[in-house]
């Protein structure tokens, strides 16, 4: 069993570290809200996210941006001088490749390997322990963590060298708006003009317009138990952290020269649903009520 540290305890590394710690590992946790300490349970809290670094054999982090994961690990009362020589760092942020990069490499000087290990798979995944991990760095610290992947996830996949986790999470996520903003638009258009909405989605389902966001995840209410929009949007992967994701794809395609309309215009319509509707804190798939006349 490791010793492991874990920072960041919202509503996905909270789950996170409670499956390591139900997994019988030995997890110290911290978080400035002292409530998600509290609430991690087989877990011990710690005072600071320096605390929670020291005398572990792998550190944790799931925090919101990319400026929060610099400032953890090499800010004025960063935890990089309090990780010991072969400690293995796993940040499962969303961030910019660029500054997965700038920590990896300062924490290599001292002796650390980190990953870049953002997830998919949402609340459920992070409860269920079923999340998918997208994994740069080296292939060897990758195998050292493999067991605790396997704990909180069910697909882990090696994307390349560090930053390539994060590049395989714009590319998910820009698809993912793509694929969700489209599949309101349909939605809506057939509801407008008499269609039922489960109807018209089990067509859809079953045509060449099927897709995760129709088959797992369909954003309009009453058409699938269990998901957010049957619960009014509330939980799920929040409008404000699809917005974010969209930036890091865009600022990812300015580095590289490349185009990306589609995904420039999934992030105009979703920053024009979050202005809108007041979204921000919404589940993504409320984006069906940019769309829609009566939702």
């Amino acid at each position: 069993m490791s010793k492991i540290g874990f920072v960041g305890l919202g509503n996905m590394g909270g789950p996170m570290a409670a499956n390591l710690a139900a997994a019988g590992h030995e997890v110290k946790v911290f978080d400035l809200v002292p409530e998600l300490v509290n609430a991690v349970q087989g877990a011990s809290g710690a005072a600071s996210a320096a605390e929670a670094a020291s005398g572990v054999d792998v550190f944790i982090s799931m925090l919101p941006a990319g400026r929060h994961v610099q400032g953890l690990y090499l800010g004025e009362a960063g935890v990089a001088e309090h990780l010991a020589a072969g400690t293995l760092v796993i940040d499962c942020s969303t961030i910019d490749p660029a500054t997965a990069q700038k920590v990896a490499a300062a924490l290599a000087e001292r002796g650390v390997d980190m990953l870049d290990a953002p997830v998919s798979g949402g609340t459920a995944g992070a409860q269920g322990g079923t999340l998918t991990f997208m994994v740069g760095g080296p292939q060897a610290a990758l195998e050292r963590g493999r067991a605790l992947f396997e704990v909180m996830g069910a697909k882990i996949y090696h994307a390349g060298d560090s930053g390539a986790g994060q590049i395989a999470k714009v590319c998910n996520n820009m698809l993912l708006a793509i694929c969700m903003a489209g599949t309101a638009e349909a939605l809506a258009l057939g509801v407008d003009n008499g269609l039922n909405p489960a109807v018209l989605s089990e067509i859809m389902q079953q045509s060449s317009g099927g897709n995760w966001c129709l088959n797992v995840y369909n954003p309009y209410p009453g058409v699938q138990e269990g998901v957010a929009s049957s619960r009014g949007y509330q939980g799920g992967f929040l409008t404000d952290l699809m917005i974010k994701d969209l930036g890091l794809a865009m600022e990812t395609a300015l580095a590289s020269g490349n185009m990306v309309p589609m995904g420039s215009t999934a992030r105009s319509l979703f920053q024009a649903h979050g202005s809108a509707n007041d979204a921000g804190k919404l589940d993504f798939s409320s984006i069906q009520r940019l769309y829609s006349r009566e939702i």
